[in-house]
């Protein structure tokens, strides 16, 4: 795979000497020096620690590294990848984001081997539990399936990430996951770590009754784990606001009674807070608006807009796309996509929100309603539209391959963001880099969704509730905020468009600097 690098080597050398004071707030006022500065003393290994040159030590031994800084950073990043691969091979999709991180921080691990050692001792969770989950459905018979929650890195806070309930659920996904929410909790500035959970129940098909014993039962085996101090879920695909009733009712019933914020998602009435059910869907567009400001000197306004998914992120990125002046024109499920050539309007939105609100309804049902739209049976939007603006996907991981990035860049496609978590394969990203796109990587740009969350146990802890009004407002700029962390990290370490690596980058430092500074590494 090209790596697309950009190895500054008076910037890396610039940064041996030590640091101690703690950094101001980011902000993209300030100048590329200042910046640069910001970045240094909130590593804060410099002037604390004795490096020790990585000749030296007996991890490498032998090894022969290159004193050529490229061909040295190639070097770190397979050495880093091939830790996944040896304790994990059979894990594919926790490889394939180690590798994707790793190979943003070649930079960092040519300067130093901490940032090496750092990025190691990340690999490996803190704790990773599995746990049997029997329920009993409608005919009586009692079913068994699996339960996870991995509780990946508590550097940065207590530990925080969705649960997901789908039959794909099992422990290469769960890692996966937990390994991408180290870092989009990162950058949310929030005091969070990084955590996944959830089983391989299909709630598609079952009846509230059965949702409803198998939330209890999969509570009652994961209480032991969590708390408002330790360990605080909340939803994902397959675990909505319903769910989140189940298992918060279960919880209290474990513990005397005691309310107190142990998951987000909770509704509004009781202990939840407004906008959380929006907050990914809102926050990725707010996210791209100021990525294409910054980078294209554009707004959204008249954007042709294709969104894969269906679910709360599709569906509220397009309510904020409309009332930024865009127009989404695609939708999709597992069965396929359904397109408006002329886009979707309000109007049409809610229909499309009201058919989904239905348990099991397809897009089907929605184009049946709708006779400007067409439906397009096993296909993904980015082979149905031929021309296009922005892209969104929103659906699962790995659904935007190679030639789906091709028909996009021929469409004339400027900018991607990613709804999903890890939707884009690497060679995907390649070639929308090089086709010219703005490409916002999911720990980044759907980071909304835990942004809330962690607003929410703020609010839990002092036992109040903010305005919808307030809420949307912190949501748009911490999204801002995030942006122009990645967007300043890459200036640095690479280059301002290379917002992928930007957001490894400052995510990771942080990371890396409360692991010294607590004595894991």
């Amino acid at each position: 795979m090209k790596t697309q690098i950009s190895f500054l080597l008076a910037t890396l050398a610039s940064i041996s000497s030590g640091f101690n004071i703690p950094p101001p707030p980011y902000t993209h006022k300030t100048s590329l020096s200042a910046k640069q500065n910001a970045f240094e003393r909130d590593l804060r290994f410099k002037g604390a620690v004795n490096f020790r040159p990585v000749e030296e030590t007996s991890f490498f031994q032998g090894e022969g590294l290159s004193k050529d800084p490229r061909t040295r950073a190639q070097q770190l990043v397979d050495a880093a990848v091939n830790v996944a691969k040896r304790r994990d091979p059979d894990q594919s999709l926790f490889i394939q984001t180690v590798t994707e991180v790793a190979t943003s921080l070649g930079p960092l691990f040519a300067e130093t081997d901490e940032y090496f050692f750092a990025f190691k001792h990340m690999l490996e969770p803190e704790q990773l539990y599995q746990f049997r989950v029997p329920w009993v459905d409608d005919s009586g018979r009692t079913r068994v399936q699996r339960g996870f929650r991995v509780q990946f890195s508590s550097a940065l806070g207590p530990y925080k990430g969705g649960l997901r309930y789908h039959p794909s659920v099992g422990v290469d996904t769960i890692k996966f996951l937990g390994f991408e929410q180290i870092f989009k909790n990162a950058l949310t500035t929030l005091n969070l770590g990084g955590g996944k959970g959830g089983s391989d129940f299909d709630p598609k098909g079952k009846s509230e009754a059965e949702i409803m014993r198998f939330c209890q039962s999969f509570m009652t085996a994961l209480e032991p784990y969590i708390g408002p101090n330790r360990d605080v879920p909340a939803g994902d695909i397959g675990v909505g606001g319903r769910e989140i009733g189940y298992l918060f009712g279960q919880y209290k019933r474990l513990n005397q009674g005691r309310f107190e914020g142990v998951l987000t998602g909770k509704s509004a009435d009781w202990g939840g807070s407004y906008v959380r059910p929006e907050a990914t869907g809102w926050g990725l567009v707010f996210f791209a608006e100021e990525a294409m400001k910054d980078q294209k000197n554009e707004s959204l306004l008249g954007k042709r807009c294709a969104l894969s998914g269906s679910g709360n992120v599709a569906q509220f990125a397009a309510q904020q796309l409309l009332k930024l002046g865009a127009t989404p024109v695609t939708f999709s499920d597992s069965s396929g996509t359904i397109y408006e050539p002329d886009g979707f309007t309000q109007e049409k939105l809610d229909l499309l929100m009201e058919v989904k609100a239905v348990r099991g309804a397809r897009l089907t049902d929605y184009a049946a309603k709708s006779p400007s739209s067409s439906y397009h049976a096993s296909e993904r939007p980015w082979s149905v539209v031929d021309e296009i603006d922005l892209a969104f996907p929103c659906a699962t991981q790995n659904e935007l391959e190679e030639q789906d990035a091709i028909n996009l860049v021929k469409a004339g496609c400027v900018g991607v963001f990613e709804g999903a978590n890890m939707p884009t394969t690497p060679g995907a990203v390649e070639i929308l880099e090089a086709g010219g796109c703005v490409f916002g990587p999911a720990k980044a740009a759907n980071a909304g969704g835990v942004a809330v969350s962690g607003l929410e146990m703020a609010q839990n802890a002092q036992m109040t509730q903010w305005t919808e009004a307030d809420v949307e407002q912190r949501l748009n700029k911490i999204m801002k905020d995030i942006y122009h962390q990645c967007a300043d990290c890459a200036e640095i370490y690479h280059d301002r468009t290379q917002i992928k690596e930007g957001a490894n980058i400052a995510a990771f430092l942080k990371v890396a600097a409360a692991l010294r500074e607590q004595g894991a590494v």
